[in-house]
């Protein structure tokens, strides 16, 4: 009798602790556009970084203190409204990348590229850990002239540092029309925790980041 109820028990706490889940990821995207309405319109700016896997790279982001939003979405192709199945095909020119918007008196666009520079592999051409294609390469996307002066000297500082024997092969370029991804990929490490662990562990995607960082995730 005791064990039924300590399993009753459990199951009671499992039960509450999903619908918790739910419920925060429900208010998630109704409270981030509540806090950007709040936010004046003369403190709130915009980045674009792709990363590798938009999953990671949101995720990364969210943890910036300043970070209001992210959304994960599609940059940089010809074709207008591509899909998750035609992006990952590597045959629209797109990128995968997340738009940060953040409070410019908390955080700033700066401050973005030194955290960004530490979540990605600078030295390997079209790819980012497991994911391999030009869908996969690292970029900065600049909105205006100051991000583009910030996003070059940010590079080259670190070209400078000699941190890395190889080129740094990050791109640097002009944002062009972004596309929101599907529903499903948007916190999808909020939505699907242990799916993403697992993926994000086996990709590698850490252990590369300590090695070329010293910096544990």
């Amino acid at each position: 009798m005791l064990k039924w109820i300590h399993q009753q028990h459990f199951m009671i706490i499992l039960l509450l602790s999903i619908l918790i889940l739910s419920a925060c990821h429900q208010m998630g995207e109704p409270i981030a556009e509540a806090t950007i309405s709040l936010i004046p319109e003369e403190n709130l700016e915009t980045a674009i970084f792709a990363g590798g896997c938009f999953w990671c790279t949101e995720s990364d982001f969210d943890k910036i203190q300043g970070v209001v939003s992210t959304t994960s979405g599609y940059i940089g192709g010809a074709v207008a409204s591509p899909t998750y199945d035609q992006v990952v095909a590597g045959k629209t020119g797109h990128v995968e990348a997340v738009k940060v918007h953040f409070d410019n008196t908390k955080t700033s666009f700066s401050q973005l590229l030194a955290a960004y520079w530490l979540t990605i592999d600078p030295l390997t051409t079209n790819q980012q850990f497991c994911d391999v294609g030009s869908q996969y390469r690292s970029v900065i996307f600049y909105r205006d002239s100051d991000q583009k002066q910030l996003a070059e000297n940010s590079k080259k500082a670190l070209e400078a540092s000699g941190r890395f024997n190889q080129p740094i092969v990050t791109e640097i370029l002009p944002a062009t029309e972004f596309y929101r991804a599907e529903e499903y990929h948007q916190d999808y490490y909020i939505k699907n925790p242990l799916r993403y662990a697992y993926y994000r562990n086996n990709c590698g995607r850490d252990k590369r980041l300590e090695e070329l960082w010293g910096i544990k995730h």
